[in-house]
Order: C-alpha cells, then structure tokens, then sequence
C-alpha cells in the first residue's frame, strides 16, 4: 500500500500553477517558431552564430527572466544563430558584467545598469530607483511615451563596444527578514541585508546596510546570520529561489513598484548578426517582457494573500509618508548629478503627476 500523498499547501499550488504557465509559454513558443518556419529554408551558413549571455540571476530565477526567450530564439533561429545562456556570476562576477561585455568576453547580458557598474550618468536608475513606479507596466509606458528609451539610447551610444537594446519590468521591491521583523523605520537600523545599489542607498539613511555577496549564497548567509534579510525583490522571487523557506517576515511597504531590467548586446557581436536575427532577437525580448509582467503581476498579488511561509508586517502610513517624501528629495539629488539624470527625473515627475490626475485605475 503506498501513502497517500501530502496535500499541496496553498504557497506550493501557487507555485506549481506558476510553473505550468512557463511549460506552456515555452510550449507555445516552439509551435510559433515551427509554424514560422514550415516553409523549405535553405541554410548557406556553414556554421551558426554563436553567443554567449550571461543574467543576473540564478538559476531558478533564470528559469523565468531569461530561459524561455533563449529557448524561444534558439527554436526560431532554426540552425542559424544559438545562445548559450549562463546565470549569475556562471562566466564572470555580476559586478564585471559591463566590462566583459565591453571586451566581447560576453556576447550579451542581461541585467541592470547599476548592478553590473555601467560607466554611464544614469545607471543609478537600473533596478529600483526609490518610489519611480508604482505597477510593472510603469516602465514600458516610460520609455516609450516620456522619453527613456531615446535617453538610454543616447546614453549608450557615448559608450564603446556595448549597444543597449531595450528595457522591461520586473517585480516591486520588498524587504525580508530572517528573524527581525519591520514594523517601524526603527527596525531597519543595523539590518544587514543583501539588495541592489540604488534603492540600498537611499534604505540606509533607516540604518540598513547593503551587502554584497554572490547571488548563490545568499540563503546560506541568511540561514548563518551573516546577513538579516534581503532587499532585492518582491514575493514571487522570494517564493520561487527558496528565501521565503528562510526568512519569517515580509514587510509589505514596497519601495518601488518595478525593478528597471535592460538587454545589452557586445557592439561587434550586435553587427555580425543579420538583420532578420536581430529583429528576432527583439520580438524575443519582447516576449520575455510579457511573459514576466504577467508572471510578476498574478503571483504577486496571489503569494501575498495565499502564501503560507512568511508573517506580513506593516510600517503605518504616517511614517511611511516621511519616506516617500524622502525620496523627493533623492531625486532632486540624483538629477542634480547630471544634465541627462536630470531629464529622467523630470520625466518621473511628469510620468507621475500625469499618472494621479488621470486616477482610477492608474492610481
């Protein structure tokens, strides 16, 4: 007689239901590509292109930002162009992204700008830049309505060897903790938590430290007390790569609503590919675009009111209020740094002015 099996606990048939959207996404994906290219195709090349990206993330994370585009392009490229795809720190530390891909060690990356150290004026505005957004789809309205796509471009065309191609959303930003919980500013001092450089530097006018260790050891620096906690994503990552098997709390004040992700391609690597690989390459990063957005949105929403691993805490709205306000003046600093900051800035204040007299559902 065999046992009957457990019964899923609620945190766990949000994930597996999470899981199966990838399967079919990707399913979905090579019935495209085959139907794309039923027709007869006679390949000249007599070897493919070959590359190498290498993500921010680990590997179970991968699995949602990053793999089911690769997959996708690979199918698609039908014998003319494979990528190789390798997670965080895989070839080279994530604080060397930049430079390995300037140097053409890495065809591509995927990350943010202030994460990998790019050498320009408004990488402070990869990841989470304090209170910018409020919804994931803040950041494509940004850069195609109010002006930061021709800023980025702008920006990286002053650099040389890397060519930026496009900038999508990821998840709000939470803070978790191992066995301290947040329910004042108070509570954060001395926390040491491992997060992203930007929204770590405005935490730490509370007293947080940011840390920075390799992604993988994280929950094992969580579970020695080396660090107390991360600020470095939302629920559903927390849920998906095991932090919320460890940290007990989850403060459900976000810091801002989605994290800035960009595609970057080595310049030379970028040219060699012909042109219809490359429109390939885009329609791909767009699909990877929808896919996190809806993957982000719905898990969110459902692992903070059904998952069952973590307790919720709350800093009230009147102190909270100090922090936003905080931020205004963060931003005044930032856009002072630069005339270029200075226009993303202005186009956060816009975007938002435009965003609370437009009301329901936008805010």
């Amino acid at each position: 007689m065999t046992d009957p099996k457990k019964p899923q606990s609620p945190s766990e048939a949000i994930l597996a239901t999470r899981r199966n959207f990838l399967r079919q996404s990707v399913v979905g994906a090579g019935a495209v590509a085959g139907a794309t290219l039923a027709a007869p195709y006679v390949n000249a090349q007599t070897a493919p292109i070959k590359w190498r990206l290498q993500t921010y993330s680990g590997a179970p994370l991968g699995a949602h930002v990053i793999k089911p585009q690769i997959d996708a392009f690979n199918a698609a490229a039908n014998g003319q162009m494979e990528i190789e795809l390798y997670y965080a720190d895989q070839l080279v530390p994530t604080a060397d992204l930049f430079r390995a891909l300037q140097n053409g060690t890495l065809d591509a990356v995927q990350s943010d700008e202030a994460t990998m150290a790019s050498p320009v004026d408004i990488s402070v505005f990869g990841g989470y830049f304090p209170f910018a957004t409020r919804f994931s789809l803040d950041v494509p309205a940004l850069f195609r309505y109010y002006g930061l796509k021709e800023i980025w471009e702008e920006a990286y065309a002053e650099v040389e060897g890397v060519t930026w191609l496009s900038t999508g959303a990821w998840d709000p930003l939470h803070i978790f903790t191992v066995d301290k919980p947040i329910r004042s500013l108070a509570d954060m001092n001395g926390l040491r938590v491992f997060g992203v450089p930007t929204a770590g530097k405005f935490l730490s006018k509370y007293g947080l430290i940011p840390v920075t260790i390799p992604w993988d050891n994280v929950e094992v620096a969580m579970q020695t007390g080396e660090i107390d906690g991360v600020a470095w994503c939302g629920f559903t990552e927390a849920y998906e790569v095991g932090w919320a098997d460890v940290a007990k709390y989850a403060l459900t004040n976000s810091i801002t609503g989605a994290w800035f992700g960009s595609y970057f391609a080595n310049t030379a690597s970028w040219e060699k590919v012909p042109p219809h690989l490359q429109e390939l390459f885009r329609i791909t990063i767009d699909q990877s675009h929808y896919y996190r957005n809806v993957w982000y949105w719905g898990g969110e929403a459902k692992l903070r009111v059904e998952g069952d691993k973590m307790e919720l805490t709350s800093i009230p709205d009147e102190e909270w209020a100090t922090v936003i306000a905080d931020s205004k003046v963060f931003w005044d600093e930032v856009a002072a740094s630069s005339p270029r900051a200075g226009r993303v800035v202005e186009a956060f204040k816009k975007y938002a002015d435009t965003m609370d007299k437009a009301g329901y559902p936008y805010r």
